[in-house]
């Protein structure tokens, strides 16, 4: 794989380039503890909002080496995790949205897709992103302005705009359970399904949004998402040539992501 080398331009200066290097070296840590781990029999898995949404010993061990890297670098900056939270910093103007290992529930199965996100934020902007998928080796990178890359080369997202030769990605929340089918996203589901050549539930948001970023997937939807499932991986594909729109306010973060046309035709059936 040919990547950037992380020690190029490194230094305490507080630029999106800068801080991606240390990004793409924190976020290979973290996968190396990953495969460490991947397929073990001792996990320590436990439930957080429902017996859907499982955490383990290994995303609460990345985000503690996470954490610890970037305050080793950046003790002012602001840090959001998935598992322990909002590190706020006073007057910061930085904020890192970290999850630690999306598709933890992949991960526990022994299935491959399952990844690091690191989002970085500079006055509410997304500046940098970083998602990094051990088992394939995959690393994806952005930086605004500056396009996006996919093991160190440029991607562009797809250009189809007919929903019958289109593959995308969706998933269902954890709650899905408790809450209506207009909720869920069976409704949409169900719906979307005839109308497309594919569709894919990969468990993972953040390396979704990636492969929609490359071309692989064509087009995303999801509700009820969270944001650092997708702080880095919508920087990635806007940064591909992409958009990344809004569906529904009343349900954490819901979007649509891919070309400007296939969004629209996203939209057009996604409630």
């Amino acid at each position: 794989m040919i990547l950037p080398n992380p020690f190029a331009r490194r230094g305490n200066s507080e630029d999106a380039n800068t801080i991606l290097e240390y990004a793409i070296d924190w976020a290979m840590q973290a996968g190396k503890l990953q495969m460490e781990k991947f397929r073990s029999r001792h996990l320590g898995i436990e439930t957080k909002s429902s017996m859907h949404d499982l955490v383990t010993e290994v995303d609460k061990a990345c985000e503690k080496l996470l954490i610890e890297r970037i305050t080793s670098i950046y003790p002012n900056h602001s840090i959001l995790g998935e598992e322990t939270g909002m590190h706020q910093k006073p007057n910061s103007d930085w904020e890192w949205v970290v999850d630690p290992l999306d598709g933890t529930n992949n991960y526990s199965q022994g299935l491959p897709i399952f990844c690091v996100s690191i989002g970085v934020k500079y006055k509410g902007e997304t500046v940098a992103g970083v998602v990094y998928a051990p088992k394939m080796d995959d690393l994806f990178t952005a930086v605004k302005g500056e396009g996006a890359q996919w093991n160190g080369r440029r991607i562009r997202v797809s250009r189809k705009t007919q929903l019958d030769q289109c593959i995308l990605a969706t998933g269902f929340p954890y709650d899905k359970g408790t809450v209506g089918s207009d909720k869920n996203n069976l409704d949409n589901f169900c719906r979307m399904l005839p109308q497309l050549r594919g569709l894919r539930r990969m468990g993972a948001a953040a390396y979704d949004l990636c492969c929609v970023a490359a071309g692989m997937l064509d087009g995303y939807w999801e509700l009820n998402i969270k944001p650092w499932d997708c702080c880095a991986g919508a920087l990635i594909i806007e940064e591909a040539g992409g958009v990344v729109r809004s569906i529904r306010e009343d349900r954490n973060v819901s979007i649509a992501a891919g070309n400007e046309a296939l969004v629209n035709l996203i939209l057009q059936n996604v409630k």
